[in-house]
Formats: structure tokens, C-alpha cells, sequence
């Protein structure tokens, strides 16, 4: 058995995006003796308690789950503690982890980030960069401190942003690289051979959490920040106008680059067969919009419903 797989390992993670490196350790044949995700929450229009992903993921493989509320609770750091883990490996667990914590494994802990560190420390990476109009992002694997994303690079790998990928799309792609990567990185950085690099903190960024009203479209946006606010919002919050009154998603989008006329901001219009909002700088085509509590339609089947009478303008935020 190699060291690697013989290393005590507890992995601490929780939403979708954790699911494929914690599925990657086992197929991997780690040694993985606690599974670590946050308590189940209430979710639906029924607020029934919905288990994370990585709950569910971990019960598959039949890894044992602990779901603490914080490890500020001592009995909590204690019960991670006894499985005497030689190594933590993190995955958007959703929590800072306390010193007390990170200094339990023997041989330390690896965090897999989706961004290209330094840039898009912070909760919202994916959607960030897609709002910024990166280029490009990636993922790093590094050694968590007590500061948010700041610890030493051990890995990272780079991937271009699809010009009509959403953070959703992204952030799965990601998932899957970064676990590729974690798979690829243990066995050298348990023995050593592989060194873990400082951050240039001249380079940092960071990202905060996205918020429900983010998703609300602004009059300040120019076209093109507002097709990428589309992307960057999809699954959550998702984009949204005000339209008669009531919350319409946008769900997919794309830019008319020909100047808007002198149209104000928020204006309806026409685009070939598709609505359009009059933004700075060009037209925002919508191709795919739900009204609330209403399925996803195209937006031509929407304007059809219109009959072709659009209400005069869009509310923005």
C-alpha cells in the first residue's frame, strides 16, 4: 500500500462541487475514516431538512458522516481529533477552519479551490470570474492557514472560460479537475517531493458571497457585464427584471452589439425573433426567460405569448 493511500484521511466538504474529490480519494483507494459536511439545512417550498451532497456521496461509499455546526463547540474538535487523521483534505466545506483544527492531521491539510490563486479568494470564485470577463480560471490545490485562501500553492491547473458558460457549467468542470488534480498531487506532497509555493499577495483578489439581490439585473451594467451577470448567476440566484409587475428570470442571454439607438436603460425592443433589453452600449437578446412560478420558455415563445405587445420597459435594479 502506498503511503498516500495508507495516510488516516478525513475529508471535510459539503455542496456538489466537493462530491467528485471525495469520490476520486476513494476510487483512489485512500483511506478515508470520517466524512466532515455541514448540518442538513431545510430547502424547498416545503422546508423539509435536505442532506448536502457530500452527505449523500459519503453514505454511498459508506464512509461514516459528522456533521458539526461549528468547530468553535471543543466536543466537536475532539471528535475529529479521535480518528487521528494524518490528513485533512477540504473541498468547500463553507467554514474557515479554527487553528485548533488545523493543526490535528500529522501530515497537514490540502484545500481544493476553484480559481487560480491568488486571484477570486473568497466564497464566489466562479461566479466572480465570470463577472470580471476572465478569460480564464482554474483550480489550486494548497495548505489552508488561519486567512481565507491564503496559504501556499501545491497545485493549480488552468482552464479557459467558455464564452456562453455558466457558473453552474464552470463550476462542475472544475469539480472534476480538481479532483483530477488532488488524485494527482498527494502522493508527491506526502513524501515530500512536492513543495508548496507562497502566494504573491501583490496579485490577491478577493470575492465575496453572492447575494439573492445580485441577481437583479442594474441600469448601471453595459450589455456585455449584463450577459455575463446572466451566466455568472446561473443556477443562484439567477438573473431577473421586473416585467408587468412581476419577477421574470433570465436564464440565457446574449449581446447585440449594435448600438441601442439612444434607447434608455431597461427599454423593451425586439431582436430578430427574441426580446431585448436596451442596455449601454448594445441590446441584451433574451433566449430563455420564466416568469414566476411558470416553466422556462424560449424567448421567442415568450414574445409570441406578447402577441408582440411588450410592456414599454424592464425594471432594473
Amino acid at each position: 500500500m502506498s503511503e498516500a493511500a495508507a495516510a488516516r484521511t478525513v475529508f471535510m466538504g459539503t455542496p456538489p462541487f466537493a462530491v467528485p474529490a471525495l469520490r476520486a480519494l476513494a476510487e483512489a483507494g485512500h483511506d478515508v475514516r470520517l466524512v466532515v459536511a455541514r448540518p442538513d439545512r431545510p430547502a424547498g417550498r416545503g422546508g423539509r431538512a435536505r442532506a448536502p451532497a457530500v452527505k449523500a456521496e459519503a453514505e454511498r461509499l459508506g464512509a461514516p458522516v459528522f456533521q458539526p455546526e461549528s468547530f468553535a463547540d471543543a466536543d466537536a474538535v475532539a471528535t475529529l481529533a479521535a480518528v487521528e487523521p494524518d490528513l485533512i483534505v477540504v473541498a468547500a466545506y463553507g467554514r474557515i477552519l479554527p487553528r485548533a483544527v488545523l493543526a490535528l492531521p500529522r501530515r497537514g491539510i490540502l484545500n481544493v479551490h476553484p480559481s487560480l490563486l491568488p486571484r477570486w479568494r473568497g466564497p464566489s470564485p466562479v461566479a466572480t470570474a465570470i463577472l470580471a470577463g476572465d478569460e480564464r480560471t482554474g483550480v489550486s490545490i494548497m495548505e489552508p492557514t488561519a486567512r481565507m485562501d491564503a496559504g501556499p500553492v501545491v497545485a493549480a491547473r488552468a482552464f479557459p472560460i467558455g464564452p456562453a458558460e455558466s457558473a453552474g457549467a464552470l463550476e462542475a468542470r472544475l469539480a472534476e479537475a480538481g479532483a483530477d488534480l488532488l488524485v494527482e498531487t498527494l502522493p508527491g506532497w506526502l513524501a515530500g517531493e512536492t513543495r508548496a509555493a507562497p502566494q504573491d499577495e501583490s496579485r490577491a483578489t478577493v470575492c465575496r458571497l453572492l447575494a439573492k439581490s445580485d441577481g437583479h439585473l442594474r441600469a448601471a451594467m453595459t450589455a456585455v457585464e449584463a450577459e455575463r451577470a446572466v451566466r455568472a448567476c446561473d443556477p443562484w440566484p439567477g438573473a431577473f427584471v421586473r416585467y408587468a409587475g412581476a419577477r421574470l428570470a433570465v436564464w440565457r442571454a446574449h449581446v447585440e452589439p449594435a448600438s441601442a439607438g439612444g434607447l434608455a436603460p431597461g427599454t423593451l425592443t425586439r431582436a430578430g425573433t427574441a426580446p431585448a433589453i436596451a442596455f449601454r452600449e448594445g441590446l441584451l437578446a433574451l433566449d430563455e426567460v420564466q416568469r414566476a412560478g411558470g416553466r422556462r420558455v424560449s424567448g421567442e415563445a415568450f414574445l409570441n405569448g406578447e402577441r408582440g405587445r411588450l410592456a414599454a420597459a424592464a425594471g432594473l435594479a
